[in-house]
């Protein structure tokens, strides 16, 4: 009985936590008035950013996805919000409850002497599940699928070129990657109570139960990639 149970107690478990708003009313509310618990680094000023290169990704809850980049070594700021969708102006509410066609993603800027491009595709790839289709984790819905942005044709063919070495090398079996490479548009920054999510918030149950062990796995698997004061 005890060993049928306790996977089904698991995916349960698992199911109540979400990156999703469990109703329309509070899940954002619930969120702005929750305190900071961890004091956070000054954020860049636009300025500053401009020295940098960005790139864009979506690969699940972005609370998870800006932690994961945000501790790569040569990436300067990381942001959470919107992409891939014609809707201008969206927010996390329409987003979440998948009333548009955005799904949830990172704006990565980093310098390109420390990083590469490829490298982060290598992240992006490394760090989630290519080939899990509208979902990652225990999130749900077209606004949690996989998509690697490009801005132009050489991007483009970085992306393209590690997809064809992920099949070839048969990482994933007879899985097919299901991420969207697609034309980076536009990207709409989140409200502000979700930046830096996971540092402000590291005793919040999803963070603990999901987003850090992702963080985690992520970081046994990409030592290299780590910035110094990372562990």
């Amino acid at each position: 009985m005890n060993t049928v149970r306790t996977p089904f107690l698991i995916l349960l478990l698992l199911a109540s936590i979400s990156c999703q708003p469990k109703n329309k009313s509070n899940k954002p509310e619930v969120a702005q008035k929750e305190q900071s618990e961890t004091k956070l680094e000054t954020k860049l000023t636009s300025e500053q950013l401009q020295e940098y290169e960005t790139a864009y990704f979506a690969s699940g809850c972005f609370w998870c996805v800006e932690a994961i980049f945000e501790s790569v070594k040569g990436v300067k700021e990381v942001y959470s919000g919107y992409s891939g969708g014609p809707e201008k102006n969206p927010t996390y509410e329409q987003v979440s409850y998948g009333r548009t066609h955005h799904a949830e993603a990172v704006e990565v800027y980093y310098d390109p002497n420390v990083i590469s491009f490829t490298q982060l595709v290598q992240v992006f790839f490394g760090s989630h599940d290519p080939t899990s289709l509208n979902r990652q984790g225990p999130d749900r819905g077209a606004q949690y699928r996989s998509i690697a942005f490009y801005k132009n044709n050489e991007e483009k063919k970085i992306i393209q070129n590690y997809i064809d070495q992920l099949k070839a090398k048969n990482v994933y079996g007879n899985r097919p990657i299901v991420t969207e490479v697609k034309p980076f548009e536009k990207f709409y920054m989140a409200e502000e109570y979700h930046q830096d999510y996971e540092k402000r918030h590291p005793n919040n149950s999803y963070i603990q139960n999901v987003s850090i062990p992702r963080l985690n796995r992520f970081k046994k698997n990409f030592q290299s990639y780590l910035k110094e004061d990372v562990h």
